[in-house]
This record gives C-alpha cells, structure tokens and sequence, in this order.
C-alpha cells in the first residue's frame, strides 16, 4: 500500500497505485485517471499495467496538488453537474449536487416558452441545466465577473446551450430587458469570518463567490429587493442560501410582496432553498 508519494515511481502497477492511503479512494481514481488518460473500466482491464517515469511523475504530482488540499475538479479541470460536464477554474466555485435541488424546482415553476433569469452564474451550471432540460426556454444569466462569464460561455457551447450571458452587477444591466418569468439566484451567501471559509475546498474557490463580506444576507436581500422590478407578476423567485438562513429569507420575501413563501430541503435535510411567487397586490417597500 503506498503511504507515501516517494513511492509513486516508475514500475508502479495501476491496480497498486489504487490501492493507498493517501487519498480518499473516489479522489484517487479521478486522478489516476485523468494522469494516465484512462476511463475507470480501462483502470480495471489494464491492472497490471505499470507506469512509466512520465506518467509516475505527473500521477504524483496530482497526488501532491490534491494533499495539499487542492480541490479534485479544479486539478481536473471539471465537475459533473446535474448529468452534464462543466468545466471549471479557481474563477469559479465548483458546482455542488445540493444546488440541483434548485434547478428541480425551478424546471418545475418554468412555463412554457418561459424567460429564466440566473443571478450570479458563476461557471454556468444552473442556467445551462435548465436551458439543456428546457430547449424552448429563453435563459440569460449575469455575472460581475468577466472570467467567470468566459467560463460560463464555454459551458454552455460544450454542452449545446444557448444562453444570454450578461456582466452585471446584479440588476445593473438589466434597465432595459423584459421581465422574466422565473429568476434563481445561488448568490454569495456565508458570512465574513465562518471558519468554513477556512477549511477545505472553500479555501481555494473564490472568495467573493462564498461570502458577501458581511452578514451572509447582503446579497439575498439585494436579489429579493430588486427582482421585483424585473419579475411578471404571478411568477417565481427561487434562492440558494445558507443552512440557517430560510427563516430570515422566508420573512424577507414576505416583506418585498412574495406569496406562496416556502423553503425546501436538501437531500441531508437541510432547508437548502426558499423561494416564492410574486403577488399582484404587493406592499410597497
């Protein structure tokens, strides 16, 4: 069993080299793989392949990046997102399976022919799950961030989307677009100073996507405040927020004329979104 990178070396066989205690096992293969070029069946037909000294150098290499707590899909370059590839960058946060619950809900509230509006896209992932699933839907998403926004194109040109990207401010550049039927927003949303920022993969994604620098609120009340402008009336806001942070969004909602407001949950149980349909006969705010 290798403990140790040094014994990552010319000779080693794959079915040694999956076969350690440095990584997590799932981690390890990804890489393997990726090193080598391999698919997973080939890593089990071709077991008692040995690596070379180029392969042994650049599968230890990998090995190294990911103990030093290097995310696994920005090594890659990629991440699995509701059944698609996305390719991904420390320009982005890596997409995670708790948001599909967001695209599930909003593919359920879209009309057809509807207008989607993604709020803050980031690699793309929400936006281009929902165009991919929904061909006669009309998606445009926003972000501040021009490479994030380059990012997002690519995603969207490799898996046969097309999508509106603008950069934005969130509702900056919006003046002049016609409302929309459906806005969903997976905004920064951890507060300054959660030592979740500090640990593990967080520690390498961008900062300004994870956190609003202040409460972890600011963005969400921006959303809710704004999106009214920019909604049809009858129609569905849906947010990604923190997992103590449906109460203070549910009672935001309220507040900006929302009805039907409701938070869902995640598959560990946690109030992972909350959302609610915009009323015609809103309070002023």
């Amino acid at each position: 069993m290798i403990r140790s990178t040094d014994a990552i070396r010319a000779g080693l066989s794959l079915a040694a080299a999956q076969v350690q205690a440095l990584l997590d096992p799932l981690d390890n293969r990804i890489l393997l793989c990726h090193a080598l070029a391999l698919s997973r069946v080939s890593l089990i037909t071709q077991s008692e392949r040995t690596l070379n000294a180029e392969e042994a150098a650049r599968y230890g290499a990998l090995v190294q990046r990911r103990l030093n707590g290097e995310p696994v899909a920005y090594i890659v370059g990629q991440r699995e997102f509701f059944g698609l590839p996305f390719e991904v960058s420390s320009a982005v946060l890596i997409p995670r399976p708790d948001t599909e619950l967001l695209v599930e809900l909003a593919l359920e509230r879209l009309p057809p022919q509807g207008r989607v509006l993604d709020m803050g896209t980031g690699s793309g992932a929400i936006a281009v799950a929902i165009a991919h699933s929904r061909k006669d839907a009309a998606v445009t998403a926003l972000d501040v961030s021009a490479e994030a926004l380059e990012v997002a194109s690519r995603n969207a040109a490799h898996n046969h989307c097309h999508i509106n990207f603008l950069r934005s401010d969130w509702f900056a550049a919006l003046a002049h677009q016609p409302p929309y039927d459906l806005i969903v927003s997976n905004p920064p949303y951890i507060a300054s100073g959660d030592h979740y920022l500090g640990v593990g993969d967080l520690r390498f994604e961008p900062s300004g996507a994870l956190t609003d620098f202040a409460d972890g609120l600011t963005a969400l009340r921006s959303i809710i405040a704004g999106a009214a402008q920019h909604l049809h009336e009858g129609c569905w806001l849906l947010l990604e927020h923190g997992y103590d942070q449906a109460a203070a969004v549910r009672a935001c909602l309220v507040q900006h004329g929302y009805d039907e407001v409701q938070s869902w949950q995640d598959l560990a149980g946690i109030e992972r979104v909350s959302g609610g349909r915009l009323r015609t006969d809103r309070p002023s705010t």
